[in-house]
């Protein structure tokens, strides 16, 4: 009886241990927490549950019945789109700026100097990654570029900075290439698919617009 007395008080007395050590450490763990160790989480409430909100990335699926040209040529569309999407954007950048410093300046010489300089820094910033493009990326690229200046194509952007004569060179040399300066955009028809791509990237990425 006394060994079993001893047992058990020996029990009760490492149980205590145990517990005076865990709400020793957990007091420890309490205290080193400051104000901004605080962590914001997106939640929503579900029938009175707090519950912790994500927003997951999107994901494809593809039925078996898609065959893999269509999977091809939709994996060459949408990588296009990611290669050229942040050209088009400074490139637009660009013009709507140019177009925003010589309105209504009448100094010849003035928005023939100012177009040459932005034009060079283009030259310098784009040269080098453009004309590592493809034929396909191109025609993408031109694509997105009538997009983000609102409208605007490739052939009436150079017509309208540099002058007629200019726009019917690159013409013709896009032609040779199996290109079109002046390509259209129809983001609700012709090109939705690129308008989900370029909607994909901006998600991705921040992009605003």
């Amino acid at each position: 009886m006394r060994k079993s007395f001893l047992h058990m008080s020996l029990k009760s007395a490492a149980l205590f241990l145990i517990l005076i050590v865990g709400l020793h450490n957990t007091s420890n763990c309490q205290s080193s927490f400051g104000r901004n160790d605080t962590l914001t989480r997106m939640a929503i409430v579900f029938e009175g549950d707090t519950i912790e909100a994500k927003i997951l990335p999107g994901i494809y699926i593809y039925s078996y019945a898609r065959n893999m040209g269509t999977k091809a040529k939709w994996t060459r569309l949408r990588n296009a789109v990611y290669v050229t999407y942040p050209y088009a954007r400074k490139a637009a950048i660009v013009f709507n700026d140019i177009n925003k410093n010589i309105a209504g300046k009448t100094d010849k010489a003035f928005v023939r100097n100012y177009i040459n300089s932005r034009e060079k820094e283009l030259k310098k910033e784009f040269t080098d990654p453009l004309t590592n493009l493809s034929v396909y990326q191109g025609k993408v690229l031109m694509k997105l570029i009538n997009r983000e200046t609102g409208g605007n194509n490739c052939y009436d952007i150079v017509k309208e900075l540099k002058g007629g004569f200019t726009a019917r060179f690159w013409q013709t040399v896009a032609f040779f290439f199996g290109s079109n300066l002046k390509q259209p955009y129809d983001a609700k028809d012709a090109d939705a698919e690129i308008e989900r791509f370029v909607k994909e990237v901006q998600r991705m990425y921040g992009y605003s617009g």
